[in-house]
């Protein structure tokens, strides 16, 4: 019998542990890729690929990305000839970003990437938080460090933020505002202005992404992307 979305948010309550598995045919596409592959006596190890392949990276500045995983659609391919991105955290980070809420920050993200526009971050204290996304919140994980680095929060703590911002209930955020603001003060932030990176920390807990969840996207957006980069069938013109 199958499990519906329904049944699904029982699981949590319940104790147990769900998991979503998700890419599933590009992962037979790229099993299919290497069968086909070794069958002209080319062995490929996806396992062992670099994450610095300059070919890779042409490929996504081109956007000449139909085909590859999560990245194939018009306006993704638009947006990576913009952004163009150099590492692998900057797939991570695409993959994020190109949603609806996160996807009005792409151009500043873009700009400061490419030095158009100067780096800045909400507090001294969020650059190395901040520091690989280019100043800018974009995964859930980033924003439980912040609660951690500038009030102090635990692990658990920082979660239970998360959830909190998540679920907007006002007397959880209060009670969160006043924690949050009081820890602050270990770092001599005044109350205004830790209530006013509060604001800012709720606002992008909104529709930040899981940057694990993110990254196992991107890796699969890069081995498909390699595989187009290099073996790529004559007769597919480029786009």
């Amino acid at each position: 019998m199958p499990v519906t979305q329904f049944d699904m948010k029982y699981v949590e309550a319940a104790g147990l542990v769900k998991f979503d598995f998700l890419g599933l045919k590009t992962l037979s596409v790229l099993k299919e890729a290497e069968r086909l592959l070794a069958e002209q006596g080319i062995e490929v190890e996806f396992s062992t690929l670099t994450w610095d392949d300059p070919d890779v990276y042409e490929l996504l500045q081109r956007g000449d990305t139909v085909g590859v995983f999560q990245l194939e659609s018009e306006g993704m391919r638009r947006t990576l000839a913009a952004v163009r991105p150099t590492n692998f955290g900057d797939i991570i980070a695409l993959v994020s970003l190109y949603r609806p809420g996160p996807m009005d920050n792409i151009p500043m993200f873009g700009d400061r990437k490419n030095g158009r526009a100067e780096l800045a971050y909400p507090h001294p204290m969020l650059e190395e938080v901040l520091k690989e996304t280019y100043g800018i919140f974009v995964y859930q994980e980033q924003v439980m460090q912040a609660a951690q680095v500038l009030a102090g929060y635990s692990l658990g703590e920082a979660d239970l933020l998360r959830r909190a911002m998540g679920k907007k209930i006002k007397s959880e955020m209060d009670a969160q505002r006043a924690r949050f603001v009081e820890g602050c003060k270990a770092h001599n932030i005044t109350p205004a202005k830790a209530s006013e990176l509060f604001d800012l920390i709720d606002k992008f807990a909104g529709y930040g992404f899981n940057k694990s969840h993110a990254a196992a996207y991107a890796l699969v957006a890069y081995h498909t992307g390699w595989l187009k980069a290099h073996h790529r069938p004559n007769s597919m013109p480029r786009r």
